[in-house]
């Protein structure tokens, strides 16, 4: 939860994204890199989150194996 005296909002957006297993990462990237990258997602129409979900899951797959691949939940009919 977050710290101080958050208010109303704040706690039920920190308690949804918990629920829903969102978390928030931080990484030190070089800044031609970032650029670089965020300019291929405008080109390419893509949401710069979406796609560094869609390589990280690649490469885990890639890496670890079918056996550890992360399953996609399944939407109800």
């Amino acid at each position: 939860m977050p710290t101080g005296n958050p208010k109303p909002q704040t706690i039920a957006t920190e308690k949804y994204a918990k629920k829903a297993g969102w978390i928030s990462k931080s990484y030190k990237l070089k800044k031609d890199v970032v650029d670089e990258y965020t300019q291929a997602c405008k080109r390419a129409g893509v949401s710069a989150a979406g796609q560094l979900t869609t390589m990280m899951k690649s490469f885990a797959k890639e890496v670890n194996g079918a056996k550890y691949h992360i399953i996609e939940k399944q939407e109800k009919s």
